[in-house]
């Protein structure tokens, strides 16, 4: 009688744990692409990284020229971390250039050098096109703590000789 006392408990004991994992299932909510690139930043949960490098400090280099803009996210010694470009993210032709695909791009790269542990940057700023403010609005609207801004745009000393004008 013992024996079979013990076997019947154990056999409801596996039929209450069925139950619970079995009603477990259903109240798990799949997330899917869509919900991770809203662009609402408020609503998207920014996980960490699979070979998360854990780097809270970096580098911002924008290259904002006249047809595109491209930003890449560095660590303090230069090694890259995330980046993206207005022709990645879609923008083509003469809407590469804009002031809103500098934001796009800025955002999307920044997602992931956020989920690598990235929080404060430092922005080097190279270039005369449009996008050099708005990548910085973007950085700041993302969370990031912007330390310095620099412009680190070449400008010759009367080195070489200057192409000849440009007739419109």
């Amino acid at each position: 009688m013992s024996e079979e006392e013990n076997t019947s408990v154990e056999e409801e004991k596996k039929v209450v744990a069925a139950t619970t994992d079995e009603s477990a299932e259903p109240e798990k909510k799949t997330v899917t692409a869509e919900d991770l690139l809203k662009s609402d930043l408020d609503g998207v949960k920014i996980r960490r990284a699979k070979g998360s490098k854990n780097v809270t400090t970096g580098i911002v280099n924008v290259l904002a020229t006249f047809n595109n803009t491209k930003v890449t996210f560095c660590d303090s010694r230069g090694n890259v971390i995330s980046w993206s470009s207005a022709g990645k993210c879609n923008f083509r032709g003469s809407r590469k250039s804009t002031a809103y695909a500098a934001q796009v791009v800025t955002q999307d790269a920044g997602r992931v050098a956020i989920s690598h542990g990235m929080k404060e940057v430092v922005v080097k700023l190279n270039g005369p096109g449009m996008g050099r403010d708005s990548a910085v609005r973007a950085l700041q609207s993302l969370g990031m703590i912007v330390t310095e801004i620099v412009d680190v745009t070449p400008v010759p000393h009367n080195g070489c000789r200057a192409p000849k004008r440009r007739r419109v």
